[in-house]
């Protein structure tokens, strides 16, 4: 029987989208903070709102392009969510000051898979983390872009970074309804992270993310 992993819904952008995603059955929420580019970013003050509403039981995801160690952690104080989600590499070093600024908050290193390199990266920084998203931006883009590309990377190196680096890894990048089983079975990962599939014209589709929810609860059931 195949492993059903959690899922995220990224992108989230009212207390109304958070309500949906809940219902949906996602173990997380994604709030984007400002980025280089991309979808999805919202003020800090939406993004505290929505925090706050978010059971108990879900997981409020601060997604930051910060790479201050002082900077990230006065941006948790003001949006106060439970973990944060890092879409730009730190220094060596910054994750421990985090750890010691930031007590009780999880820690989600974002690695870009644009070629095997990512395994090395995903293994240097997960004894550091409480969990690796693989994604499929490209940082070293004039512009960068840190998520929300609606692009799929190579899943045989998603699947090598679950097999070694010995921390939950959530898969993340042209997710939708119609690969949801796919990627499950060629990745095994711990959680599927999810945001412009989920989507019509910006605004989080209901039927599009019950569809995935639906993929992902029956892929779990399936031989």
């Amino acid at each position: 029987m195949k492993t059903c992993p959690r899922f995220k819904v990224c992108c989230i952008a009212s207390v109304a989208e958070a309500q949906l995603a809940v219902d949906a059955g996602a173990a997380a929420v994604g709030l984007v903070s400002a980025m280089p580019s991309g979808p999805g970013p919202i003020d800090e003050a939406l993004i505290t709102q929505i925090a706050a509403t978010v059971p108990p039981g879900v997981s409020a995801f601060l997604l930051t392009s910060l790479r201050d160690v002082d900077a990230i952690v006065a941006q948790q104080r003001r949006c106060r969510t439970d973990t944060i989600q890092l879409c730009d590499a730190l220094q060596d070093g910054d994750h421990a000051r985090l750890r010691a600024e930031l007590t009780g908050v999880r820690l989600v290193q974002v690695v870009h898979v644009e070629d095997e390199r990512a395994v090395d990266e995903a293994q240097r920084v997960a004894p550091h983390v409480d969990a690796v998203l693989l994604d499929s931006g490209r940082p070293s883009a004039a512009v960068k872009e840190l998520g929300g590309t609606g692009r799929r990377h190579d899943w045989a190196i998603s699947r090598r970074v679950v097999e070694t680096c010995g921390k939950p890894v959530y898969l993340a990048g042209g997710l939708n309804a119609d690969n949801a089983a796919e990627a499950i079975a060629a990745v095994r990962p711990f959680g599927l992270d999810v945001c412009s599939g989920l989507r019509t014209a910006g605004r989080l589709d209901p039927q599009k993310l019950h569809a995935f929810a639906d993929a992902v609860r029956k892929a779990a059931t399936s031989n």
